[in-house]
């Protein structure tokens, strides 16, 4: 077992113990989750962190109820995230990103494939209607499913010459896919539709940087 995955798993246990996340408490790092990748790599602990923070809470919501009744026995939906995100980060020298998604895209991947394991072991067929893609929660603009669908070096070079809070509330929104009252407890704002404006301007800048790079 490598280091950087021995450190990965006492990650997602303390992540499994610790009390919910207080108001006020925005992300550990607003780098784009692929320079993440390279310094966790390298085994930068904070880095590693940094991405667990904003991989697993996402997941943990997409992955809830996928795994059929007849074949939890005893794996629940943390177990299973816990298992993908561990099969994902002892294999992130084999990650690359293409598009803004691609992380959790990889992950969702890692969790279907972990939930039709387990339908396999007790005989029956995957029932695909477990494994289809959900809308989020709250209102995904078209503006933000474009951002997701872009080139990955556009996307961080774009980024780039944003000022620290338009990189912070859009690494929370387009990367973390924190929903809007999310981003307003954790970045401690006066109400969801002041963060709904503060999104909505800082992924507008960041349209008009894509369209200048």
């Amino acid at each position: 077992m490598s280091r950087l995955t021995m450190m990965a798993g006492a990650r997602l246990r303390m992540a499994n113990e610790e009390a919910p996340e207080t108001e006020g408490v925005a992300l550990l790092s607003d780098e784009p989750t692929i320079e993440l990748v390279l310094s966790a790599r390298n085994g930068d602990r904070m880095a590693l962190e940094a991405l667990l923070e904003r991989c697993l809470p996402p997941l943990k919501r997409w992955a809830h109820g996928r795994l059929p009744p007849h074949a939890r026995g005893q794996l629940d939906t943390g177990d299973l995230v816990q298992d993908a995100a561990m099969h994902v980060l002892a294999r992130l020298d084999k990650f690359e990103p293409r598009h803004v998604g691609a992380m959790q895209a990889y992950l969702r991947m890692s969790v279907i494939n972990r939930i039709r394991d387990e339908i396999r072991k007790v005989g029956r067929r995957p029932q695909l209607s477990e494994l289809t893609e959900e809308p989020p929660s709250d209102m995904t603009s078209p503006l933000e499913v474009v951002i997701r669908d872009e080139a990955y070096d556009r996307y961080r070079s774009a980024l780039e010459k944003l000022r620290t809070r338009d990189r912070e509330m859009i690494v929370a929104r387009i990367e973390v896919q924190w929903s809007i009252a999310e981003i307003a407890q954790r970045f401690g704002m006066a109400s969801v539709d002041a963060a709904r404006v503060a999104v909505s301007r800082s992924l507008k800048r960041l349209s008009a940087a894509l369209s200048g790079a």
